[in-house]
């Protein structure tokens, strides 16, 4: 069984990955991370869309096994005690996020220093003790079924008739204390740490280029035993939203997932707004809004999130045709100013 780490944000990127390792046939632990971000309302998205997808795991009540797709873990990490000391738009206590064009010169002011290096720490360190701690459950399958066949074989029968299976206790007892044993019976095996950076964060963000991840990963082979067995996965590092949201059709597809239900339950808004206490909408003027919007423009279908805008008297619900008409005005005006 493949095993993968996945940085879960809540947003479109990650949430894709999501989908596309499970019908990639992995098993996935999901981290969130709150740390004081504006935008919060992405982790309850990502415990929505967790909790959405695990609802259509299909659980063997003999075995106590998932079938099929593997059950997601899925964990939030608290590091809110960062926030004052982070200086970056989209913590709380920092600058307005700022809106327009993705790939305009302030939109640095989103840039929390370190956040990727923070991010994959902790997910290296989770990574590495799925892949020394193993599958157990699969393991022990192993051994059992090389018993059978030692049983059956007459000749070897006789060798191992005072034997009696050992339990799984037992067995657990012999793989964790003897090395040869744990080899034999693959108490290690590999995990990838899962990423959903794009292309079209390399402007913006360096520490989602590729020369980032490369010594990044190297630090940590050097400062960490069996950190071989732990690699990268970011299949989206030379795509953008556009082909990220490709892949989210087909992979729902797979899982026979409804598209709508799973994006519906993400949040890409850097700027969400409060309609009343717990409901959120998306704004579709910052600049992770308008590249989302785009992308979904380019599908050329509705995106299923509801959008809305400040107005004196509260927020007001904006439809999909005025939040993509905005959008379209949006990347005119920037590719104007570009040519």
């Amino acid at each position: 069984m493949k095993k993968a780490v996945l940085s879960l944000s809540g947003g479109m990127d990650s949430s894709t990955l999501l989908l596309h390792l499970l019908a990639n046939g992995y098993e996935v632990t999901a981290l969130s991370f709150d740390y004081g971000q504006k935008h919060k309302v992405e982790l309850e998205c990502a415990k929505a869309l967790v909790e959405y997808i695990n609802s259509y795991c299909i659980i063997d009540e003999e075995s106590k096994t998932v079938e099929y797709p593997y059950f997601i873990k899925h964990q939030i990490i608290k590091l809110d005690g960062l926030t004052q000391l982070l200086n970056s738009a989209l913590v709380e206590g920092g600058k307005d996020v700022p809106e327009g064009h993705y790939e305009q010169d302030n939109m640095k002011e989103t840039v929390v220093p370190n956040r990727n290096k923070i991010f994959a720490s902790l997910i290296q360190a989770v990574a590495l003790s799925e892949a020394t701690k193993g599958n157990l459950d699969d393991a022990y399958k192993n051994y059992c079924k090389w018993w059978k066949e030692v049983e059956a074989d007459a000749k070897q029968h006789e060798l191992y008739k005072d034997s009696v299976l050992p339990t799984k206790e037992q067995f657990i007892h012999n793989i964790k204390t003897d090395d040869e044993f744990a080899k034999k019976w693959g108490y290690k095996q590999e995990c990838v740490i899962a990423m959903g950076i794009h292309a079209g964060d390399h402007a913006i963000y360096p520490d989602c280029r590729q020369e980032f991840r490369d010594a990044d990963l190297e630090a940590f082979k050097v400062g960490n035993w069996d950190s071989e067995l732990v690699s990268h996965y970011t299949p989206y590092l030379n795509t953008d939203k556009f082909g990220i949201l490709q892949d989210g059709e087909k992979c729902c597809e797979t899982l026979e997932l409804d598209f709508d239900e799973v994006y519906k339950r993400t949040n890409t808004s850097y700027k969400p707004i409060e309609v009343e206490k717990g409901f959120w909408v998306s704004d579709f003027k910052s600049a992770a809004s308008v590249e989302r919007i785009e992308a979904f423009i380019k599908l050329d279908r509705p995106d299923p999130v509801m959008y809305g805008e400040k107005i004196e008297d509260g927020v007001r619900i904006v439809q999909w045709d005025e939040v993509k008409a905005h959008v379209e005005q949006v990347l005119l005006e920037h590719k104007r100013t570009n040519i």
